[in-house]
């Protein structure tokens, strides 16, 4: 068993939820015997003084904070403040107020995968407002939360090729945590691509090794954060994101890959993340499984990759719905057409008529995929009108239906009419407008 538990739910990439939704969560987690949760945050704090940034988001503020930090408390877990301060910016830098703290204002970047970022993204570490931000930011954050750990992230940083320019804005961020009472976590993304910057780092700080497939090399990463003396946490992925009905199979091997490498090179924590990305159109469904093998992994080791997870499901959604979850969470492997971090189902519905799909995804397979879509609406719709959790996989079977049909204009629109729907009920309504403007239209 790992000494910390810890669960990573993304409230940035649109999706807020509401409180309710959070205690459910909470609920759930110690259900499944985690003790730790953290927020990820870019704007969606109700930051004083900077309105202009989270105005439209349905923020959480201070007393909702302080509010879950004691129901968390009342259920074992630790809530912890997790706010990125380096990258994943953009929230702030298109702003016209805070765009001169840009690194590349106008955008531009270059990422790993060959892409060009569109919008500023990462702090300018040579400008001196970009630490005096951050510090205004976590002066107001940290205090909401009895924690003594802060996660500042700092990950993604496109726009900094210069190794030692990314510690040096590392390392004065991690002092304003010091001087807030808190002790520093990141993630190693950065690092692990520059080894000599990790026998730089202060001891007191905690690697975060992340990586969201099958084949992650976390046992070569789990290594070198061993040998530095650093502590640090393994962190696999729900594989919800991006997927429009999961990545289950990816999503176990991720997880017993991450569990194997922590437990022999001796990590001190377990964080099962669960991100947002592209509008965050997956409902809390999609990341159920993930969720349930993730806890398990993370108590029972090894042992938790011979769970029978869809009884699992079944008892948490109270109804026979496993099967059919997981059934949609396996459709990604049809036609051979395996992408990283994401399923071409997903690039297909994201991108549309222009989109050069894997040849595997002949018409063909792709009226096979939709057929058995359309096999687990009308099973799941069986129990949808009193109980949500049918609702969602419905959902989630209609947007596999529109990528496979994705001429279909009837079907798009009754799916934007859905989203709108099923959005309301476990999230606010900041940030639904921005993820709808991701669906497609007709």
């Amino acid at each position: 068993m790992f000494k910390v538990r810890s669960y990573l739910l993304d409230i940035s990439r649109d999706r807020v939820p509401t409180f309710k939704t959070l205690k459910e969560l909470v609920d759930l987690l110690a259900r499944f015997d985690y003790n730790q949760l953290q927020l990820y945050m870019e704007h969606t704090f109700a930051y004083r003084g900077h309105e202009s940034v989270w105005e439209e988001a349905d923020p959480l503020d201070e007393a909702e904070i302080r509010k879950l930090g004691l129901y968390c408390e009342l259920n074992g877990i630790e809530l912890v403040p997790c706010q990125n301060t380096f990258g994943h910016m953009e929230r702030w830098l298109v702003n016209p107020k805070y765009n001169h703290l840009a690194k590349f204002p106008k955008g531009g970047a270059m990422t790993p995968w060959g892409t060009i970022k569109k919008f500023p993204t990462t702090l300018d570490p040579a400008n001196p407002g970009a630490i005096a931000l951050v510090k205004d930011l976590l002066g107001q954050l940290l205090p909401c939360f009895s924690s003594p750990l802060a996660n500042i992230c700092c990950d993604e940083t496109f726009e900094i090729a210069d190794p030692g320019e990314y510690l040096g804005f590392l390392l004065k961020v991690c002092d304003e945590v010091r001087a807030l009472g808190k002790r520093p976590m990141f993630w190693g993304d950065i690092v692990l691509k520059h080894p000599g910057l990790i026998a730089r780092l202060p001891k007191d700080l905690i690697a975060l090794d992340w990586g969201y497939e099958g084949n992650h090399p976390f046992m070569k990463e789990a290594e070198a954060f061993r040998k530095s003396g650093l502590e640090f946490y393994v962190c696999p992925g729900t594989s919800s994101w991006r997927s429009l009905g999961g990545r289950v199979e990816n999503m176990r091997e991720n997880l017993e890959a991450a569990e194997r490498a922590g437990r022999l090179y001796g990590a001190t924590g377990y964080m099962v993340t669960d991100w947002g990305d592209e509008g965050h159109w997956q409902p809390l469904a999609c990341s159920l499984p993930g969720l349930i093998m993730g806890g398990a992994f993370a108590t029972s080791g090894a042992k938790a990759a011979k769970m029978d997870l869809e009884q699992e499901l079944n008892r948490v959604m109270d109804a026979p719905l496993g099967g059919l979850l997981l059934k949609l969470g396996t459709l990604y492997l049809r036609g051979g057409a395996l992408k990283a971090n994401c399923s071409e189902l997903f690039n297909i519905l994201l991108n549309g008529h222009g989109y050069s799909r894997h040849p595997g995804l002949t018409d063909a397979v792709l009226d096979e995929i939709g057929g058995i879509a359309a096999g687990v609406r009308i099973a799941a719709g069986r129990y949808a009108d009193d109980n949500l959790w049918a609702r969602e996989i419905v959902y989630m079977a209609n947007l596999i239906d529109c990528a496979c049909h994705r001429r279909d204009e009837s079907r798009l629109r009754a799916l934007r009419a859905e989203h709108g729907q099923l959005w309301r009920l476990r999230s606010r309504e900041g940030g639904r407008v921005d993820s709808l403007a991701k669906l497609p239209r007709f």
